[in-house]
């Protein structure tokens, strides 16, 4: 028989205190905090309600969404849309998460399966930026939208200020370069796949590639242009699959 979320609240009530303090937020409701902690693998493993934090999940990242967009909205009244979007999703992407999770130590307070837990799970960037998610939708199923914007302003303000403008200039190269540096500590490579049409008048096919997987493609007049082109449409086949 597993083990019940009032039970297991009364065992995780440190741990959800020490977690409470450096959120800065008390929950009125603590089992949603403790629902947020919960990975599939350890409710599969030991409860009897099977509950885990991957509707919180679902929920937070509509949360972080709007909280960062009305952020963005309200900084950057001037800004197009394209250019908020690019802050948008340089923020609320699994590494960027996954940074934030780790400052607030959130893989200690996981709740994991023996085998995710046996395998790291605590430092994957999947999992941690999973629960930060789940975290913010707990923290507004608690008290609503109003604490939640303090909560992610409080979080998310510096780095908007710091990293704002540079985002929305940074050419594609880089920012393709940054986000694959983040999740995987290795960076893409560009292949020259075809070059054809006179001298005068070249034009050049580029692929960019991780790890030998080609995840974009661009065709122009000049390799530095086709390369901006293969790390747009790249950019764009990583955030549309961090979707799903």
């Amino acid at each position: 028989m597993g083990t019940s979320i009032e039970i297991l609240l009364l065992d995780q009530t440190e741990q959800l205190a020490e977690l409470q303090k450096k959120l800065g937020y008390t929950f009125i409701k603590k089992e949603l905090l403790l629902l947020s902690m919960i990975h599939s693998s350890f409710a599969f493993e030991r409860l009897d309600t099977r509950q885990h934090n991957e509707t919180l999940e679902f929920l937070g990242d509509a949360v972080l969404d709007l909280t960062i967009g009305h952020m963005l909205f309200t900084r950057f009244p001037k800004k197009r849309e394209g250019q908020l979007t690019r802050i948008r999703s340089a923020l609320v992407n699994e590494a960027g998460l996954a940074k934030v999770a780790r400052c607030l130590d959130l893989g200690k307070y996981l709740l994991l399966g023996r085998g995710e837990d046996g395998s790291g799970g605590r430092e994957k960037s999947s999992i941690l930026s999973c629960a930060y998610e789940a975290l913010v939708g707990a923290m507004f199923m608690d008290s609503g939208y109003d604490t939640v914007l303090r909560y992610v302003q409080q979080t998310f303000a510096p780095l908007i200020e710091q990293q704002g403008e540079r985002l929305i200039h940074a050419d594609s190269k880089s920012r393709l370069q940054e986000y694959l540096q983040e999740l995987h500590n290795e960076g893409p490579s560009y292949v020259l796949d075809e070059e054809e049409g006179p001298a005068h008048a070249r034009i050049f096919s580029v692929s960019a590639r991780f790890r030998d997987q080609v995840l974009g493609a661009g065709k122009a007049g000049s390799k530095k242009e086709a390369e901006q082109q293969a790390a747009r449409a790249a950019l764009a086949l990583l955030q549309e699959a961090a979707k799903k």
